[in-house]
């Protein structure tokens, strides 16, 4: 009978409902901003996605699960509206500045995912940027930043891919 109590209690605690994200949520506003940089070019990849998410739920302390349900949240909410101010705005007067940098380097992380900038979403990142108050030498050492980081990652596996085992 104990047993049986127990799997209840789990299964209602697995079935919590995920968090909900409040329009005002800045949460929702940067991952809106990097749904609406990763469809830019008109294909989210699935590396795009999961480098997204990922960001998500290192810079917020998220589960995975909730770090996906944050950027379908976004997603959604980028579908609604096309105009960047709509979450750029309380961002630009909410947070710090250094924080702000964060979201244009994490921007470039998930721009870089695939490989490749398309000019779109480089147009896109400078907008955001310049919304968020980022003056433009920040922006471009940024972007450097971010491709030497991916280098270095691609580096990094390449020298453990290479290693021989005994």
């Amino acid at each position: 009978m104990f047993d049986a109590l127990k799997r209840l209690f789990s299964d209602l605690v697995d079935r919590a409902p995920a968090p909900a994200f409040a329009d005002d949520d800045p949460r929702l506003a940067v991952a809106a901003l990097m749904f609406h940089v990763v469809a830019a070019d008109g294909v989210v990849s699935p590396v795009e996605r999961e480098r997204m998410v990922a960001e998500l739920a290192r810079r917020y302390r998220l589960t995975i699960d909730d770090a996906r349900d944050l950027a379908d949240a976004a997603r959604r909410a980028d579908l609604e509206t096309a105009a960047l101010q709509r979450f750029t705005g309380g961002l630009e007067r909410r947070l710090p500045l250094a924080e702000r940098r964060e979201i244009v380097a994490a921007l470039w992380k998930v721009v870089l995912a695939d490989g490749t900038i398309h000019e779109f979403e480089d147009n896109l990142v400078w907008r955001i940027a310049e919304l968020l108050g980022i003056e433009a030498h920040e922006r471009i050492a940024l972007r450097k930043t971010a491709e030497a980081d991916l280098e270095d990652a691609a580096l990094h596996a390449l020298a453990d891919g290479g290693r021989e085992t005994s």
